[in-house]
């Protein structure tokens, strides 16, 4: 089957260039930062084993979906939706908007990465009190705001040398490079003394964890909405990266690794941390501040503490960074293929405006903290906005419009387009029908009433 393309369209150069580049987009923070405070408050092994389904469940079909979306029509997020059925287009209008305002934020947060490999390189000194340390540093004015910026303009640098030369060409360099630090730190923390104690938490459930109605839906809920967060769903990256991919690729095969690159990392983590934690008496449950807080207290124990910490944060600047990639490609994309803009053009318009917003972000936690909307200040409201209510209302859509609209059959045969066989089709069908919507909308639900 041939793909319409009414203009030149970059496309990545292998199936392995798309592979880095997605499982980069995925392999955010949401598995090093998230993954671990959310793993130690929800009972461990217990709720590893609900993630391990739920990507199954939850994460391949939808990711499955999305790239047959884009490779199809060869356009980003939302001229995908409109050449598919053009009353539909609101569904990649949303995903846009929602990876617009994630990646504001997002950025914001990579600036933090930054000041602490600057500071690890300039010796690590935190003082006594780490958490004194971090919070003078997010509610001063000006250089949280700095980093914010040098971080956007990384960004922006490699989505303005475009799809093969910046993205695939980084992300060629970064996700081996991820993997590789975290291994390293992986496997020395499972040399710690101790260490078995952290590995029994993370690898053996404990179902005694979810012995009330209570307990297993505060387990499940969460599992369900890591998988999401994790993953990327409902952002359009999928659809934005499965246009740059050729009539021949076998969308199964690139799905299947990268939601295992995916959930590999976030239980790689758990590894490089769990052990250490259990070994030094550190808490794993510090929620939002683990990274920032709780592990340069933990590497201040170990021995090379500078070396290590150094590594792990630069670790996550190449997830952070992947992630941010992708969610500026998406916004990007849509006015190279919607407007006809010029790449520079879209890029600097774009990164931007995306800067401001995350300025605003930004001084919320420090001067414009007063400031609050339905409670909230700006930061966490940008928060809200995204992953409680666009990423799992576009994800639903998604699922209704591949039921309802382009047809669950056309679906899967452009699934079959690259490949020898689908013979999970009709469990694919199955779930993507009444499977998927009923998860989405529990998130939705509980993240409303949350």
């Amino acid at each position: 089957m041939q793909h319409e393309n009414e203009h030149r369209r970059a496309s990545f150069t292998s199936w392995i260039g798309f592979i880095v580049a997605a499982a980069g987009s995925a392999i955010g923070l949401g598995s090093l930062w998230k993954f671990p405070y959310i793993t130690a408050s929800n009972g461990g092994g217990v709720f590893l084993l609900f993630f391990i389904i739920f990507s199954a469940i939850l994460g391949v079909p939808i990711i499955l979906c999305e790239t047959a979306i884009g490779r199809k029509t060869q356009l980003s997020a939302v001229g995908a939706y409109k050449k598919l059925n053009k009353n539909w287009a609101f569904i990649g209008a949303m995903s846009v908007v929602c990876s617009f305002v994630l990646v504001s934020y997002y950025s914001v947060i990579g600036g933090w990465v930054l000041k602490y490999i600057f500071a690890y390189v300039m010796g690590g000194n935190f003082g006594e009190d780490k958490s004194a340390y971090f919070n003078k540093f997010v509610s001063s004015p000006v250089e949280p705001i700095l980093w914010h910026m040098l971080f956007m303009s990384i960004c922006a640098y490699i989505i303005l040398r475009g799809v093969v030369k910046g993205i695939e060409q980084v992300s060629k360099i970064m996700l081996p490079g991820l993997f590789i630090l975290i291994l390293i730190i992986a496997v020395y923390s499972m040399t710690l003394k101790g260490a078995w104690q952290g590995l029994k938490f993370l690898f053996v459930p404990d179902f005694s964890s979810v012995n009330s109605l209570k307990n297993l839906s505060r387990v499940v809920n969460a599992a369900l909405g890591q998988v999401f967060f994790s993953l990327s769903l409902g952002l359009g990256i999928t659809i934005t990266y499965g246009s740059y991919l050729k009539a021949e690729t076998d969308l199964i095969k690139n799905t299947l690794f990268v939601t295992v690159l995916d959930t590999l990392v976030a239980i790689l983590c758990g590894v490089a941390v769990f052990p250490a934690a259990y070994s030094f008496g550190s808490q794993t449950q510090a929620g939002a501040g683990l990274i920032f807080e709780t592990l340069p207290s933990l590497f201040g124990s170990m021995k090379f503490s500078i070396l290590f910490g150094l590594m792990f944060f630069v670790l996550v600047f190449f997830a952070a960074a992947t992630s941010a990639i992708a969610l500026l490609e998406v916004v990007c994309a849509y006015f190279i293929d919607t407007l006809k803009w010029e790449r520079k053009k879209s890029v600097i318009i774009v990164s931007l405006c995306a800067t401001l917003l995350g300025a605003l972000a930004s001084l919320s936690l420090g001067d414009l903290s007063g400031f609050k909307i339905f409670g909230l200040n700006i930061f966490d409201l940008l928060c809200y906005f995204t992953d409680k209510i666009l990423m799992p209302m576009a994800a639903f859509f998604m699922c209704i419009f591949v039921n309802k609209v382009w047809g669950m059959n056309n679906v899967s045969e452009e699934i079959l387009i690259g490949t020898k066989s689908f013979k999970a089709r009709p469990a694919f069908e199955f779930i993507i029908r009444y499977v998927d919507p009923c998860l989405i909308l529990i998130i939705f639900l509980m993240g409303i009433f949350s």
